[in-house]
């Protein structure tokens, strides 16, 4: 019977341990600051602050963007994405810094409008993008042309600059005009590949574009929401697809990747079903345990292939890190301090923060999902006042 107690013991102990501390350990990790409308956390100061210092030093900039590229061409152009509109939302948080924002912001506009004017237009896409020609021609991409006229938008929401003008009008008017060529009002992405990311991006920056330029695409944009209300909706989860064909065929379903940035764009146009998307994604997609929180990449009724974009999945908890990061949009843009605040509590511990010199960085993560991260951390001041109407 001793024998039987001794061997018990270490292991028992073991378990009791277990049990007391892990429910406590999120709070060594636990983010105790406070995100308030119009101020800017020290988080989002550290790490903007490693974002500007990358594009103000060619060298780190091209030794960080050469190691995305390695594995991804559309990290690249999406870091310069969320940046352009992370650095927006802090001008409008902080206007005495605006013009140190907006000079790194022109010069990341102004070098992705050069390379794809000179480099073409698979510079910035996937290498399967050549494995067949885009169905509508000229080929044109919805992931380059969405996400360059939402930047040219968010800089002009800041301030007017007269020479972006043109080529937002131009942008929006080539992706209106290919996105009614399809029963989908979607244009792709991919050869017959749409993603609703892109498609619904490029509905947010023509909204914006409205609000700036006093042209009226509502009656498109109403109707966009009908169709993709109708067609492009999982049945059993209610969540929007993530990907579909030219003619609206589904080829996957919900993704973390996808829907929790798609739900942030939707509230420019419909607030009420924005809203629905990300309560419904978090009912399918969100998991918290112990102070923690996370994003899984599929509904339990649906699971997809992993790929680049959902990242690495950790097995057991299904944890997604695309799927992840992009929740801490979807939690900041919903105002869902709990499960933001819970996300943070995750990410310290498991993405390996370090902080030097005031300026942070993810060991676990890269330059886009940095940029992700912290425009979850500023948003808010821009969409507000595309909603009002007044930018000026």
């Amino acid at each position: 019977m001793k024998s039987i107690v001794r061997y018990v013991r270490v292991p028992l102990a073991l378990i009791v341990s277990a049990a007391i501390w892990l429910p406590c350990l999120h709070f060594l990790f636990a983010s105790h600051t406070q995100r308030e409308q119009r101020s800017i956390t020290p988080q989002a100061e550290a790490l903007g602050g490693r974002h500007l210092e990358l594009w103000r030093n060619p060298e780190l900039r091209q030794l960080e963007l050469s190691r995305m590229r390695v594995s991804n061409a559309e990290w690249d152009f999406m870091g310069r994405t969320f940046i352009v509109l992370s650095l927006a939302e802090m001008s409008l948080r902080e206007p005495a810094r605006k013009f140190e924002h907006l000079r790194v912001m022109d010069d990341i506009i102004d070098e992705t409008l050069r390379l794809e004017r000179d480099e073409g237009l698979y510079f910035f896409l996937m290498p399967y993008a050549k494995a067949r020609p885009f169905l509508q021609q000229p080929a044109r991409s919805q992931f380059i042309d969405g996400e360059i006229a939402m930047m040219l938008a968010a800089r002009r929401v800041v301030e007017e600059k007269p020479a972006y003008v043109m080529p937002l009008t131009e942008r929006v008017n080539a992706m209106v005009s290919r996105m009614k060529q399809s029963p989908v009002l979607s244009a792709e992405s991919y050869p017959d590949e749409c993603w609703t990311f892109c498609n619904a991006i490029s509905v947010a920056a023509i909204k914006t574009a409205d609000v700036l330029d006093g042209t009226d695409h509502s009656a498109f944009l109403r109707e966009w929401l009908a169709v993709v209300r109708k067609k492009l909706v999982h049945p059993e989860t209610g969540l929007l697809v993530s990907s579909y064909t030219l003619d609206g065929q589904p080829l996957d379903g919900p993704e973390g990747s996808s829907i929790w940035l798609v739900a942030h764009c939707l509230r420019l146009l419909d607030e009420d079903f924005a809203r629905d998307q990300f309560l419904r994604a978090k009912k399918e997609l969100g998991r918290e345990m112990l102070g923690f929180a996370w994003s899984r990449e599929w509904p339990t009724s649906w699971r997809g292939p992993l790929d680049i974009d959902s990242g690495a999945v950790i097995p057991l908890l299904e944890a997604s890190a695309g799927g992840s990061g992009l929740a801490f949009v979807g939690a900041s843009s919903f105002g869902d301090r709990d499960y933001f605040s819970k996300l943070q509590t995750s990410l310290d511990f498991a993405a390996f923060p370090v902080q030097k010199q005031g300026r942070l960085r993810y060991c676990a993560s890269n330059q886009v999902g940095d940029a992700v991260l912290l425009y979850a951390e500023v948003l808010g001041p821009m969409w507000d006042k595309i909603k009002s109407g007044k930018l000026r």
